[in-house]
């Protein structure tokens, strides 16, 4: 186990816990910061099983090895800031969530008091 296969699964652990506490506690920003760590966690420990898969098949050319694992590590860091990204946008469209139902109920009301008050007439 190397040193990314280690961090990658204590942030990816932590990210559960983060958003554990924050389903608990009803916060949007714990639970979007939780599942983040938890994506980019699964992604860091992705690259390190990697790397290690790689250093164990490929012992007679390092210099291949370094070139395929700052790759992986650069697609790594770009599927974090993909679901950074991700989670900023959910979390922009959440917080517009309670307007849309306060105009949805208002137009149901106006629709039944609508309703109720042609019967009458």
């Amino acid at each position: 186990m190397n040193k990314d296969e280690f961090q990658g699964g204590a942030r990816y652990v932590g990210g559960k816990v983060e958003k554990a506490v924050g389903d608990t506690v009803n916060s949007r920003d714990w639970q979007v910061d939780g599942v983040v760590d938890q994506v980019a966690g699964g992604a860091q420990n992705l690259y390190g099983r990697a790397k290690s898969a790689i250093e164990d098949v490929v012992d007679g050319a390092p210099e291949l090895a370094d070139k395929i694992g700052s790759d992986a590590r650069d697609a790594a860091e770009r599927a974090a800031e993909a679901a950074k990204r991700g989670a900023r946008s959910a979390q922009a469209s959440a917080q517009d969530a309670p307007v849309l139902w306060a105009l949805g109920a208002a137009a149901i009301g106006y629709g039944i008091a609508w309703f109720v008050h042609g019967q009458r007439s």
